[in-house]
Order: structure tokens, then C-alpha cells, then sequence
């Protein structure tokens, strides 16, 4: 176990009838958790994941909601308990998708976006967009549980959402008031504005009072890159679980090190070996997914991009000056070998030949994954924000 690590009070939570341990989730991001990225990361957890949710699905462009359109959609049985997010906003649209897709798939929950911040996205009325038109979203979330009361009965709503539009708009409260009202069982809040896009820092305190004046579980995301931050944020902003992103591309054995120690067990120290093991992986579940092996190959650079930050020298941990820089050196003579293979089969094959070579001496080190932020962005104004309404 992590030395002096203290469990944390909560470990586990509850949606209806569903026992969600750890009390953890996969936050979902458009182009990273498709269903590949997921079954990797239940795979490194030994199965203990919490929840996983779809990348959000559009209900906006289709005039009678399609299935077989939407790529998103796919999920695979061991992905279980799983949940689909659909964005839009127009509320019939939706409560027609959600209908659809619970009828048909079964999925354990039906959650709202409401947080994306992509100008795409947010500028069109929806995600985000949604926290400068509360009725609005009042009206979906209305019509969603209507859908899904009237024909699957017990599939839950739930809502993802940041804090507001900008921090002269914070109105996280207000959101939590008019979920509640409308019958959602579950609110993730990114702390985070939309105009803050994925830059700075989240304010948990925020999702700390949405947590105290909430009757139902509130799940905090953002910043949340390690076994001990998820466990200060639950312990000290009284959150029922954590949501992570940015922190499980850049390390997706986290949820795994979480259940560990969230069970006393020791925390277990990945080799860079057992690391580079995960690319024949991913890339397997890539073409199962029905990737070409080019997209495989743009996945598996992304993957070996991230992971090549946390790779330090193993006997030389924790000392300072050129030891550290002989780390970075060795490390980064690793990520090009990888990020400079031809073809898949070519990086699949240099990570076979780096772990019995160059890598023998490295470990893979979450705790160098510190800065995970993205760079500040352009402005999004409202004006535009309901065309065509």
C-alpha cells in the first residue's frame, strides 16, 4: 500500500439499484474513449473500473434518429456497466435518441451532456452552451425522462455539466436544483468553466457545495491524475466518486492503482516493459473495433506519445541533476523509436525490441504526469450562440 496512504471514506456509491465500486469513471472524450481505449483500461483495472460512458452522441442533424449511424454507439459486453451520453438541443430530438437507444441497447444509464466546450458544440446551443439557456435544458432533461420513464423504466437519467459559462456566470447550483427537479440520479461536474475551456485549474470548491446541497450523487472531474489527488477530492470536497480524463490518456492503469488501493492493497510499480505490453493490446482491440490499420497506427503513436512522459530510469528515482536528465534522454529516445515507426507493425515490433533494450531500465512513474492542462482558447462569444433556433 502507498505509504501513510489513509483510505477514503467513500469508496463506492450508488445509482438505483447499481453498487459502483470503485466510485470511479472514464470520463468520455470525443476521438479517445471509443470503445478500443475503454476495454484497455478495464483491462489494466483487473476489471474495476466504476462506470464507462460512450463518446457523446448527436441527436441534432438526424430528422428520425438512427442507430447504425452513429459510431459511438458501439460497446462491447465486458464494458458493462455502461452508460451512452447524447448531446443536442433540441428536446424532442433527444428524448427521441434516448428512447431509441434504450429501447435497443440497454445501456445501464441515459446521461445529458451538457459540458462540452468545443466551439462546435457549445456554439451551436448544446453541451456547454446548454448553462446559458438553463429552460432550455430544463425542457430537455424533462423530455428525456419522460422518454425513458415511458418505455425503460429502469434506465436512469443522469447529467454531465460544468460550474457555467464563465466565472462571471457560475451557475452549478442552479443546475444542480433543475436535475434534481426533473428526476436526474446522478450529476458529474467538470470544475471548470466553458471558457475555460481545458485551461487552469478546476474549482473543486464549487463542486464541493454541489456536492453538500445535493440529494443525489455527485460525481467531481477535473485535474485528477493520481490515486492520492482522488482520494483528497472525495475526503475533502465530500464528492461521492471521481471522473478522469486527461489523467487515464496519460495513465490507464489509474483506475486499477485506485481500486487497489482503495482495497489496502500494495501499489503495484509498472515497468516500462509491462507498459510497452499494452500496444499488441490496443491493437488488437483497434481492429476488432473495425479500425483500418493505418487508424490503428495514429492510435497507437497517440497512446505511445502520452505514456513516454511517465517513463523514468528505475534505480535512479528521486535523484536530482543529470540522473534526471538521463531519464528524460532515455525516455525520449524511446518515444522517438516508437512515434517514428512506419507502420503498426513496425512500432509493434520496436516496443518488442525496446523492452528487452533501451527500456529495460525504465518504469513507468504516474507521479511525472503533473501539468496534463491544455493550452488557453480562443474566446467563444454568446452572440452567435442560438442561430437557427
Amino acid at each position: 500500500m502507498l505509504n501513510n496512504f489513509k483510505i477514503p471514506k467513500k469508496t463506492s456509491f450508488r445509482l438505483r439499484s447499481l453498487e459502483v465500486f470503485p466510485n470511479t469513471i472514464l470520463s468520455p472524450m470525443d476521438g479517445v474513449t471509443d470503445a478500443p481505449f475503454r476495454r484497455l483500461c478495464r483491462v489494466l483495472s483487473g476489471d474495476r473500473m466504476g462506470l464507462l460512458v460512450s463518446e457523446f452522441v448527436p441527436t441534432d442533424g438526424d430528422a428520425v434518429f438512427c442507430l447504425d449511424g452513429h459510431k459511438q454507439l458501439r460497446f462491447f459486453p465486458e464494458e458493462r456497466p455502461f452508460g451512452v451520453q447524447i448531446f443536442g438541443r433540441f428536446p424532442d430530438k433527444m428524448a427521441a435518441a434516448a428512447r431509441k437507444i434504450a429501447e435497443s441497447l440497454k445501456p445501464e444509464f441515459i446521461e445529458v451532456n451538457a459540458g462540452c466546450p468545443a466551439p462546435k458544440v457549445a456554439g451551436k446551443g448544446s453541451g456547454s452552451g446548454l448553462l446559458r439557456d438553463l429552460p432550455r435544458l430544463q425542457e430537455i432533461l424533462h423530455e428525456v425522462k419522460g422518454a425513458l420513464d415511458a418505455s425503460c423504466p429502469d434506465i436512469p437519467l443522469t447529467l454531465k455539466c460544468r460550474i457555467g459559462w464563465d466565472s462571471d456566470s457560475i451557475n452549478i447550483m442552479e443546475t444542480l436544483a433543475i436535475a434534481e427537479g426533473e428526476g436526474v440520479e446522478m450529476l458529474t461536474v467538470h470544475g471548470r468553466t466553458r471558457l475555460q475551456g481545458y485551461n487552469g485549474l478546476a474549482d473543486w470548491d464549487w463542486i464541493g457545495k454541489a456536492a453538500a446541497a445535493a440529494r443525489i450523487p455527485v460525481i467531481g472531474n477535473g485535474d485528477v491524475n493520481s490515486v492520492e489527488v482522488a482520494r483528497e477530492r472525495i475526503d475533502n470536497y465530500g464528492v461521492s466518486g471521481v471522473s478522469i480524463g486527461r489523467g487515464a490518456m496519460h495513465n490507464p492503469w489509474i483506475f486499477g492503482q485506485i481500486a487497489d488501493a482503495w482495497e489496502g492493497k500494495p501499489a503495484h510499480e509498472i515497468t516500462a516493459a509491462e507498459a510497452l505490453d499494452v500496444f499488441p493490446l490496443y491493437y488488437k482491440f483497434k481492429i476488432e473495433d473495425g479500425s483500418t490499420d493505418k487508424g490503428a497506427e495514429g492510435r497507437l503513436k497517440q497512446l505511445a506519445a502520452r505514456l513516454c512522459k511517465g517513463f523514468c530510469l528505475d534505480e535512479r528515482r528521486g535523484e536530482a541533476g543529470g540522473a534526471d536528465n538521463e531519464s528524460q534522454d532515455v525516455a525520449m529516445q524511446v518515444r522517438q523509436a516508437l512515434l517514428s515507426s512506419a507502420c503498426a507493425a513496425e512500432l509493434l515490433d520496436r516496443a518488442q525490441s525496446l523492452k528487452e533494450g533501451l527500456a529495460k531500465d525504465l518504469v513507468f512513474d504516474p507521479s511525472r504526469l503533473v501539468n496534463l492542462n491544455g493550452a488557453k482558447e480562443t474566446e467563444l462569444k454568446f452572440g452567435d450562440q442560438f442561430k437557427g433556433r
